[in-house]
């Protein structure tokens, strides 16, 4: 369980804050696209928890109820479309429950799991993403008011996608997870506007899905990777 601080004391909403009061969990493997969403959640005024895997999002709701979930369809222990659909039928219901990728071909699966939407990577853009939580809550939660639409964008840490490489590094030597890393490398090098891995990422699972997956392929998104992992990080 890797839990990020407390952000906002409880507070109601205002138009330049219009997430105060909310708790938002996280259920996201990747840090880097978790640093995105926890700065979009600092400027909206809410709280964060982050869950990195599904046992850890299920421990969290043992102990609380969020507001808000943001649930990533990819996770290391199965499919986040697993825990959206334990989540909608929970009573009482969260009141948002949002899915994440960036694939955008399992929006629908999301949707049928019980998804109230859908935020597709990269995670930037702090209007879509108040838009996508303010315009699903109850009324009475929501800002009074006129809210101005911000144009602001945020930027993910460069040392969370330098850890986010050294665990895909160490996950590839491992047997039998093949899938599962690619997938999180090529949602992280879209995330970070790095094509060249996320061809090498997407070559990777097209092989896996039809049955023709070649070593040369393997052996270029790992010397990808650590060729990344080889650059001083820009701090």
């Amino acid at each position: 369980m890797d839990d990020l601080p407390l952000i906002s004391a409880y507070s109601h909403p205002t138009a330049r804050r219009p997430m105060l009061g909310l708790t938002v969990l996280v259920v996201e493997d990747s840090r880097f696209a978790c640093d995105a969403l926890r700065l979009m959640c600092l400027r909206s005024g809410a709280r964060i928890r982050r869950a990195d895997c599904l046992a850890s999002a299920r421990r969290h709701l043992q102990v609380y109820r969020p507001s808000v979930a943001i649930v990533d369809m990819g996770l290391p222990d199965g499919s986040g479309a697993d825990l959206i659909e334990e989540m909608s039928r929970s009573v009482p219901r969260i009141d948002v429950v949002l899915a994440t990728s960036g694939d955008s071909f399992v929006e629908d699966q999301a949707l049928a799991a019980g998804a109230d939407g859908f935020l597709s990577k990269p995670l930037g853009s702090l209007a879509i993403f108040q838009e996508a939580i303010l315009s699903r809550l109850p009324v009475d939660q929501r800002p009074a008011g006129p809210r101005s639409l911000s144009k602001d964008k945020v930027t993910p840490d460069p040392v969370a996608y330098r850890d986010d490489l050294c665990h895909a590094a160490e996950t590839l030597r491992e047997d039998g997870t093949l899938d599962y890393v690619a997938k999180f490398l090529s949602g992280l090098a879209l995330s970070a506007h790095d094509l060249a891995l996320q061809r090498a990422a997407d070559t990777v699972s097209r092989g896996r899905a039809d049955g023709k997956l070649l070593n040369a392929d393997v052996s270029r998104l790992r010397q990808l990777v650590e060729a990344r992992l080889a650059q001083e990080p820009a701090l």
